[in-house]
């Protein structure tokens, strides 16, 4: 298992919002960028349009999980936050990690290098 920090700093985010690229899904938006770590940071975040606590916390949860079971896919070195919308809260954690493994770890990986 790789070595993944919690990203929580108001200034990481905002510096991922404004200056790292952007994938999205039906589900999640990812924002990624270089951070020239020896390991990866990321971040999760859940808005009042996915619901009320409940929901956002669901979400949250699917989609952390959803990471690890691909987390050894992706490049060493990135910042990444995922932002779960309002279709996450309803969402199988399946499919979130169907993304993750696809499309999102394609898309990763070709900026990366």
């Amino acid at each position: 298992m790789l070595y993944t920090e919690i990203l929580n700093s108001n200034r990481d985010f905002l510096c991922l919002y404004r200056k790292g690229r952007c994938i999205v899904s039906r589900n999640v938006v990812i924002y990624f960028r270089k951070n020239g770590l020896s390991f990866n940071r990321l971040g999760i975040t859940a808005g009042k349009k996915v619901g009320n606590a409940v929901k956002r916390n669901r979400a949250k949860r699917i989609i952390r999980q959803a990471y690890r079971e691909n987390e050894l896919l992706f490049p060493v070195g990135i910042d990444m936050v995922i932002v779960a919308r309002a279709s996450a809260a309803e969402v199988k954690s399946g499919a979130v990690s169907s993304f993750l493994s696809g499309r999102a770890v394609r898309e990763i990986n070709s900026c990366h290098d």
